[in-house]
């Protein structure tokens, strides 16, 4: 990524929380509002981590700091790496066969089956387009002028379906 691609992300993902600030306010429920304001707080770690990079891309160009190449790559791959989860989110570790919710308690999926043989991992679904509402062509737009990765999906009574970073743009497609 260039100087010149991180002002343009910068840019962009300021132009979209503006969108989505303005569109909040015609919410009309709670529901809507949570994801606004989860969306938002999204926005706000994706441009301060596009100005993390910018701050590194300095360095690099004013030699001030012989890691700054090394810092550079790496606070490049956290940004790519980035997804804002509208609702719930779920850890997994495959290694261990445990996951957590929401940032909760970490549970093994082991659990589900005594045999070992059938890991067992809870489901989640997507919101649709009805249920993300006015945020639904925000979202995919988003996604697709910065590549930056949201996924609005819920717990379904304690089963969890992995998605992959693209899977909340393109249920959004239909829109």
């Amino acid at each position: 990524m260039t100087s010149d691609d991180s002002l343009m992300l910068y840019a962009k993902l300021a132009g979209f929380r503006l969108a989505v600030l303005a569109n909040r306010s015609c919410c009309d429920g709670d529901f809507s509002r949570e994801l606004h304001d989860r969306l938002i707080d999204g926005l706000d770690a994706a441009i301060d981590q596009v100005r993390t990079v910018l701050a590194w891309e300095r360095r690099l160009l004013d030699r001030s700091d012989e890691c700054a190449s090394d810092q550079l790559a790496g606070e490049g791959e956290i940004l790519r790496r980035m997804t804002i989860d509208l609702l719930d989110e779920i850890d997994i570790d495959y290694d261990t066969h445990e996951y957590r919710i929401n940032g909760g308690r970490w549970t093994n999926a082991l659990m589900v089956d005594d045999t070992g043989v059938h890991v067992d991992y809870p489901d989640l679904v997507l919101l649709d387009d009805q249920e993300l509402g006015s945020l639904a062509p925000i979202v995919l737009a988003i996604r697709k002028e910065t590549g930056l990765a949201i996924r609005a999906g819920r717990v379904d009574h304690g089963h969890i379906r992995l998605l992959h970073p693209d899977s909340a743009a393109h249920g959004l497609r239909r829109a």
